[in-house]
C-alpha cells in the first residue's frame, strides 16, 4: 500500500486513522468499527502490528488495513536499580566474573610450575619474589571469590522482580516523575511510537481513533503534531479495559504502574472517549476526571450480511477476515455428530479466563465435547489444557480451533449446545457484558457464566443460562447438567424477549459510533481528502 499526502477529492466525509496494538484479524471490535465507518462514507485506514518483519495490507470492505512491523527494540529488561547500588562489589557481567576466575587460576598454575624449578631450601631473590607472588595470588583469589559471590547474589536479585528494593525504586520514580514515570519503568511504549508515528503523519487524518491504552499516547502525540502544523485533528480514545483491574501482561511490578501512568498522562487529550459498558464509563470518569461521560459502544455481533468482504492478506500466516467463504461447521471440525452434546468457549485463552474447569470436569460429564475457539490454538496455555485432557483420558473430547471471520462468528457458534464464560474474579471481568456474551446470545445458546457481577446478574435476570461459582468444578458440573437437561427452557428466552437481541447488534452500535465521528467533524466542515491508494496483497 502506497501512502500519499497528495491532493484530489474523493467525496469522503473525512479521513480516519484507527490504530491498534495487535494484528487486527483476531480483534473483532476494530474490524467491525473500520468496516462500518468505511461503509458510512469515511475514508478509513486501520493500522496494526505485523506478525513478523514484513508489512502487509488488504481491504476490509472499503477500509484500508495495513500491518507494519514493530521491532521491540526497547523491550530488554530495564534495570531500575543500577548494579553498583545493589551490589557494589559485584562484577557488572557474569562473563567478567568467569574471566577473572580463569585468570586467577592461570596465575596460580604458573606459580606452581615456577616452584618446581626451585632447589629445596633455596633463598635466592627469585625464591623471595616467588613467595611475594604467591601471597599476592592468594589475596587475588579471595578478592575474586568475594566478587563472584556478589555477582551471583546480584543475578538472583535481578531475577526477583518483586524484591523490596525494586518496588522502592518504582515508588521513587513515581514520586519524582509523576505520570511521566512510564518513560523509565517501561520504554517499550516508545517502540509503538517509532513504528506508527510517521505512518499516521503521512496519512494526514482528520480523526485518530486510538484503541486501548497503549495506542492512546501514540494517537495523542500524532494529534499534537498535526495541530502544531495547523490541522484540526480530533482524537478518539476507545477504552476497552479498566486498566488497573487487568492481569498484567508482563512479569514483574513495573508494567502495570507504567501503563497506568501512561494512560493518565494522555487521557485528558482525547476529544471523545468510547468504552464498552456504562460501568467502565463510570470508572473512567472517576479515575481520569473526564470532562464528559464516555460514549458506550458495545462490542456486539454483526447480524446483517457484510458487503464487500475482505480480501486475503498476502504473505503471512494469518488471513484477512472476510465474508466470501462459507461458514465452517463447528461440529465437523470437532469430528462429532448432532447427537453429541457440545460446549463452546470463544475468545482469548489465558489462566484468568478459567478454561481449566471445562477440561477438569469432563470425566464427570460423559459424552460432552468441548470446543475451544481461541486466537492462538498452539499457545502454551492451550497446549497445556490439551495435555491435561490426555492425562484425564478425555483427549478425544477436547478440540482447539482458531477464530473465524467476525461476520461468521454467530452462525459458527450456533452449532453448540451451550456457550461457556468461566472467567475468574478480576476487577475488569466484573464490569461489562463481554464480546462472547453477545455472540452466544445471537447464536441463541444457553450461557453458563461464572458469578462475575455484570454477566452473572444479566443471566439471572433474563434466565438465558446458569451462573456458577467461579473456579468451582462441582458447581460448574451442576450448571452444565441443568442446561443439558432442559435446553429449550433457556433458548426460549430469546423468543420471549426479542428486544434483547435487537439492542445487542453491531448495526445499532455502528450508528452510535458514526454519531461520535459526526460530532467531531460535522458535514458542513468536512474537507475533501486525498485518496490513499491501497492494493491488497501488495507490499507496503
Amino acid at each position: 500500500m502506497q501512502i500519499e499526502d497528495g491532493s484530489g477529492p474523493t467525496g469522503s466525509r473525512g479521513r480516519i486513522v484507527m490504530i491498534v496494538d495487535n494484528g487486527v484479524t483476531a480483534d473483532s471490535r476494530v474490524q467491525k468499527a473500520a468496516h462500518s465507518a468505511a461503509a458510512a462514507g469515511w475514508e478509513v485506514h486501520l493500522i496494526g502490528r505485523a506478525p513478523g518483519r514484513k508489512s502487509r495490507s488488504w481491504m476490509l470492505g472499503n477500509a484500508h488495513v495495513r500491518l507494519i512491523p514493530v521491532p521491540m527494540t526497547l523491550s530488554a529488561p530495564r534495570r531500575v536499580l543500577r548494579a553498583q547500588l545493589r551490589r557494589p562489589l559485584a562484577y557488572s557481567d557474569e562473563h567478567i566474573a568467569e574471566y577473572r576466575r580463569g585468570l586467577v587460576q592461570a596465575r596460580r598454575a604458573d606459580l606452581a610450575a615456577g616452584r618446581l624449578t626451585l632447589t629445596a631450601g633455596a633463598s635466592s631473590p627469585r625464591a623471595i619474589w616467588l613467595m611475594v607472588r604467591r601471597a599476592t595470588a592468594k589475596l587475588q583469589d579471595r578478592w575474586v571469590a568475594l566478587r563472584e559471590r556478589q555477582t551471583e547474589s546480584l543475578t538472583k536479585a535481578r531475577q526477583n522482580l518483586n524484591s523490596p528494593l525494586e518496588k522502592l525504586a518504582i515508588r521513587f520514580w513515581q514520586k519524582l516523575l509523576g505520570d511521566r514515570c512510564w518513560r523509565v519503568l517501561d520504554r517499550t511504549l516508545w517502540d509503538w511510537e517509532i513504528a506508527y508515528g510517521k505512518v499516521i503523519d503521512k496519512v494526514r487524518p482528520d480523526i485518530i481513533h486510538a484503541n486501548d491504552f497503549r495506542m492512546l499516547g501514540v494517537g495523542a502525540r500524532a494529534a499534537r503534531r498535526a495541530r502544531a502544523q495547523g490541522r484540526d485533528v480530533k482524537l478518539v480514545w476507545d477504552a476497552h479495559e479498566f486498566l488497573p483491574g487487568i492481569s498484567p501482561w508482563r512479569a514483574g511490578p513495573r508494567w502495570l504502574p507504567a501503563m497506568c501512568a501512561h494512560e493518565r498522562e494522555y487521557s485528558g487529550v482525547a476529544d471523545e472517549v468510547l468504552t464498552v459498558s456504562e460501568a467502565l464509563g463510570d470508572l473512567l470518569v472517576e479515575r481520569h476526571g473526564l470532562r464528559k461521560r464516555p460514549t458506550v459502544v458495545l462490542n456486539t455481533p454483526v447480524t446483517e450480511p457484510v458487503a464487500g468482504g475482505a480480501e486475503s492478506a498476502a504473505g503471512g500466516a494469518e488471513s484477512a477476515p472476510g465474508g466470501a467463504e462459507p461458514v465452517p461447521s463447528l461440529r465437523e471440525l470437532c469430528g462429532i455428530g448432532p447427537e453429541t452434546p457440545l460446549a463452546v468457549y470463544s475468545g482469548a485463552a489465558a489462566a484468568q479466563r478459567g478454561l481449566d474447569v471445562m477440561v477438569e470436569t469432563l470425566p464427570k460429564l460423559p459424552d460432552l465435547h468441548v470446543a475451544l475457539v481461541v486466537s492462538k490454538p498452539k499457545s502454551e496455555y492451550v497446549q497445556n489444557l490439551l495435555a491435561r485432557a490426555a492425562e484425564l483420558g478425555v483427549a478425544d473430547r477436547v478440540t482447539a480451533l482458531g477464530y473465524v471471520p467476525f461476520d461468521q462468528v454467530v452462525e459458527f457458534l450456533s452449532a453448540a449446545d451451550f456457550g461457556v464464560i468461566p472467567i475468574h474474579h478480576w476487577p475488569n471481568h466484573e464490569i461489562a457484558l463481554i464480546t462472547k456474551f453477545f455472540e452466544y446470545s445471537h447464536a441463541r445458546l444457553p450461557i453458563i457464566v461464572s458469578d462475575v457481577k455484570a454477566m452473572g446478574e444479566m443471566v439471572e435476570a433474563t434466565g438465558q443460562g446458569e451462573v456458577f461459582r467461579a473456579d468451582d468444578a462441582a458447581d460448574y458440573v451442576r450448571a452444565v447438567e441443568a442446561v443439558l437437561t432442559d435446553p429449550d427452557r433457556y433458548r426460549g428466552v430469546y423468543d420471549s424477549r426479542p428486544e434483547l437481541l435487537r439492542e445487542w447488534t453491531w448495526e445499532a452500535q455502528a450508528e452510535v459510533l458514526d454519531g461520535v465521528y459526526g460530532r467531531l467533524m460535522p458535514a458542513d466542515s468536512a474537507r475533501t481528502v486525498a485518496s490513499v491508494p491501497s492494493a491488497a496483497g501488495t507490499s507496503v
